[in-house]
């Protein structure tokens, strides 16, 4: 799978406010996508899942500030981390990260993003994605954490964000493990204030691991991603379904996990079958059927960031509807 990059020096335009965002973002869909978004948002499981727990207490949200938080006057801090791994070329494996001023917190989210097939963490960081997405934390009024490891290996080939087969890299072992350590350290984040995202091949990655580590992730977001297998280098071996978003979504504890799907319209980046040309659809109407969170995206475009970025003001409305929420979680012992 390839991504492209396309660089874009012009600010966004600020959209409008979170309360009228974030209520689109929950509207109820009856399975009619929208001309440009559609959510879908019901929970009958969960509702009997937690009705089945003896007690429980509210996990604090995150409070939106929209326009009050420390990103509108200062822009957040770049930092490239470096931990050692067997699999990364030069043993070792970096994450770039994207910090909101002041100190960090367990109560600050975190976004860890995936990069494409033919990219690197650098390619998300040359693309500005941490100045585009600072001006939607401002807007949104939610600072969070942006984290984008490296997910290539050694003898180059398409990882899948994946743990190969035959043992020669661990990537999705690195992303769920030593990268949530590295990044978060002594302020582990609760589950609800940890979400997924990613571009073309790191698209698929972030709705395959979220689907596959539900107590790490409660949200996913895709821009140009896949959620069948696409796997020219044969990472996964003969395991393929179990690395398959679209094989995952009755996974155990995955059904609150809520998913932002953005595709191009002219995207028709080929896969080993077919193309990506209608994948962002295809997935979202298995959500509905399972009545999971979703939201679609599809700007006019192709396969690259100046049409993914088009989308950031609706992503982070919907991550920040996700992070706002209060969540029931089981009292200790």
């Amino acid at each position: 799978m390839f991504t492209t990059l396309s660089r874009r020096t012009t600010v966004l335009a600020a959209s409008s406010l979170l309360v009228a965002t974030a209520g689109m973002a929950a509207t109820v869909d009856n399975g009619v996508p929208g001309t440009d978004a559609s959510v879908a948002s019901a929970r009958p499981a969960a509702e009997n899942e937690q009705r089945s727990q003896p007690r429980h207490t509210l996990e604090p949200a995150v409070q939106p500030r929209p326009g009050e938080v420390d990103v509108c006057d200062e822009s957040g801090s770049d930092d490239v981390l470096w931990i050692p791994d067997k699999g990364a070329p030069e043993r070792g494996r970096p994450i770039w990260v994207h910090r909101p001023p002041g100190a960090d917190s367990a109560d600050i989210p975190v976004l860890y993003l995936l990069h494409g097939s033919t990219t690197t963490h650098r390619t998300l960081k040359n693309a500005d994605v941490g100045a585009r997405m600072d001006e939607q934390m401002c807007r949104a009024g939610v600072e969070f954490v942006i984290a984008a490891p490296f997910g290539q290996e050694v003898g180059g080939s398409d990882t899948e964000w994946g743990d190969a087969a035959d043992g020669d890299f661990a990537i999705e072992t690195f992303v769920t493990d030593a990268a949530i350590d590295a990044v978060e350290g002594t302020y582990q984040r609760p589950r609800n204030l940890r979400a997924i995202g990613g571009y073309s091949m790191g698209g698929y990655g972030a709705a395959a691991l979220a689907l596959r580590h539900p107590r790490l992730y409660s949200q996913a977001a895709s821009w140009g991603g896949y959620f069948k297998v696409d796997d020219p280098s044969g990472t996964f071996g003969d395991d393929t379904d179990s690395h398959a978003p679209d094989q995952l979504l009755d996974t155990p504890k995955a059904h609150d996990i809520r998913f932002f799907l953005a595709e191009g319209t002219e995207d028709h980046t080929p896969l080993q079958e077919g193309s990506i040309h209608g994948e962002a659809e295809r997935f979202a109407a298995m959500l509905r059927e399972r009545h999971m969170t979703v939201q679609t995206a599809f700007p006019h475009g192709g396969h690259d960031f100046e049409t993914w970025e088009k989308t950031y003001s609706q992503a982070v409305s919907f991550l920040t509807a996700g992070w706002s929420t209060p969540v029931l979680a089981p009292e200790p012992g």
